[in-house]
């Protein structure tokens, strides 16, 4: 016997037209910064990113935009209890190569808006390079590495946990580097959206399954109105 479970995560009242589809379990690109894991069954919270050039800044804190009509769109769903952390990442309007010191070129740094930060969490970068758009998708458990070297001689990402942004999601910002622009192609801060129609966070659980569609909204996030995003899921049992 199946069962269809239909979930909204809403922002905001526009439904943006992109559709990606997923596989039921989702297939995972190969990085050093976490170990890769499957969906796992419950989150304790949801993020978005609407990442736009205009917002990139340099490690002076100074403005340094990225490539214009760039845009990003990073969705991260959170399981604090069992340091897992998914996300469908998609960027759009960006040219060129990669390049950032850490394992990846695609980030969660810990920084408010307009400061720098160091990152705290490195993704597979979006594919394919020179064709559109770019994704990745899946998920990783900590604990994590991002390849830098802190003030303090350590991985940027050693005892990091994702408690930390559901704490403070505000102080996050979600970004990737190319080689044209380097300080970032496009930056965003993370806002959480409910999970389920329900506030999350600070270690609340909610019921998850696999998932086969995102509708994820692609544009700038205004201040009179977000993207929404419909996450379909689908839980079997026999």
């Amino acid at each position: 016997m199946t069962t269809s479970r239909r979930r909204t995560i809403g922002a905001g009242a526009t439904l943006g037209a992109a559709v990606l589809l997923l596989s039921p379990t989702m297939a995972h690109a190969s990085t050093e910064a976490g170990s890769e894991v499957e969906w796992p069954e419950e989150f304790t919270s949801a993020y978005t990113v609407m990442a736009t050039p205009d917002e990139v800044i340099n490690s002076d804190g100074e403005v340094s935009p990225g490539e214009e009509g760039a845009t990003g769109d990073f969705m991260f769903w959170i399981n604090s209890e069992e340091e897992v952390i998914c996300y469908e990442i998609t960027l759009e309007g960006v040219t060129g190569g990669y390049e950032s010191p850490a394992l990846t070129a695609t980030h969660i740094h810990e920084a408010a808006a307009g400061e720098p930060g160091p990152p705290r969490l490195a993704f597979p970068d979006p594919e394919p390079i020179g064709d559109e758009p770019r994704t990745s998708t899946g998920c990783m458990q900590g604990p994590f590495m991002t390849g830098v070297e802190g003030d303090d001689g350590a991985d940027t990402g050693e005892g990091f946990s994702l408690a930390e942004i559901e704490a403070n999601p505000a102080g996050f910002t979600g970004d990737s580097h190319t080689e044209e622009f380097t300080d970032g192609v496009v930056r965003g801060q993370l806002m959480q959206v409910p999970l389920d129609g329900v506030e999350t966070g600070g270690g609340g659980m909610q019921q998850s399954s696999a998932p086969i569609g995102v509708f994820a909204g692609a544009g700038v996030l205004a201040l009179a109105g977000a993207s929404a995003f419909m996450l379909v899921r689908r839980s079997q049992t026999s």
